[in-house]
């Protein structure tokens, strides 16, 4: 089985936003980044993931299985890591472990023993005390030390300094050496994701805009920008959004090698980065 996720044509609508006919697939053994503007629907999809949110139409599958007779399984297999604390604050890690291990079939002492060590956490003091990075090593510590599958990490750089993300994403490549891990990364901090992600799906007002490895969406996306008057009905045709200015134009493009061949050297073409196709997006994906 190559994908550990699977949504199907999943729909989930509320009052005033919904996320519609979502086909996404996650694949096993890589590093999946998941971006999109807050409200853009990530939360909504990683919590049908986890059976937390149930869709209004269309299905889920985790590792082949769906939740209607294989709920307590496919959550063994699964770690979640959120940006903040999810564990009764007045705890300790000592407690939680007292607590969460047993609902584990894979709960390993020793492994948990390991992180916490190299994470530096101390097992008797309240996770209210801890500071957000220190809430986020616990979380990892626990999904690692039941050997889960999937890891599904939910903004967990948020807030972070960026000395001790750089430690997390060397941590996260260090555990994807084996190749028996998938690691599901929702984040808006597209730097994060350019140092460690395989593939990288992107979500806008609810829809899936694309789902591609990192080198195509390298491959596929630029900015380009020049002059007003290289713009006309038919070259307008090779972007997916256009700034305009008095002097010029900055627009993006979902063909790099049709942009070049349209303008040559007569317009600036650069490869967009994830925060550019985010950017040029953000009003909705618009072919002009």
């Amino acid at each position: 089985m190559d994908n550990v996720v699977e949504l199907n044509n999943v729909t989930k609508q509320f009052k005033d936003f919904s996320v519609t006919d979502l086909n996404l697939q996650v694949k096993r053994g890589f590093v999946h980044g998941f971006i999109g503007a807050n409200g853009a629907g990530k939360s909504t999809t990683i919590k049908m993931m986890m059976n937390l949110l149930k869709p209004d139409a269309g299905d889920v599958k985790v590792f082949g299985l769906d939740y209607k007779s294989h709920e307590k399984e496919i959550k063994e297999r699964i770690g979640f890591v959120y940006d903040g604390n999810v564990f009764f604050e007045g705890m300790n890690l000592k407690d939680i472990k007292r607590i969460v291990a047993p609902a584990y079939k894979h709960w390993d002492d020793d492994v948990f023993k390991k992180y916490i060590d190299q994470f530096e956490l101390p097992l008797n003091k309240s996770i209210k005390r801890f500071s957000k990075g220190m809430q986020m090593k616990a979380s990892l510590a626990i999904a690692l030390s039941h050997h889960a599958e999937l890891i599904i990490m939910d903004e967990p750089t948020a807030g972070l300094d960026p000395i001790f993300r750089r430690e997390l994403l060397e941590l996260l490549q260090e555990i994807m050496i084996d190749g028996n891990r998938t690691i599901f990364f929702s984040t808006h901090i597209t730097t994060d994701l350019d140092r460690i992600a395989d593939y990288i799906a992107f979500i806008n007002k609810g829809q899936l805009i694309f789902n591609k490895t990192i080198h195509e969406v390298s491959e596929s996306y630029a900015i380009v920008k020049g002059r007003k008057e290289l713009l006309d009905r038919d070259t307008e045709k090779a972007f997916v959004n256009i700034h305009q200015s008095s002097v010029g134009f900055e627009a993006l493009t979902d063909d790099l090698a049709g942009a070049e061949n349209t303008f040559g050297d007569s317009a600036v073409i650069e490869r967009a980065t994830l925060e550019d196709i985010m950017y040029y997006m953000k009003g909705g994906m618009q072919h002009v």
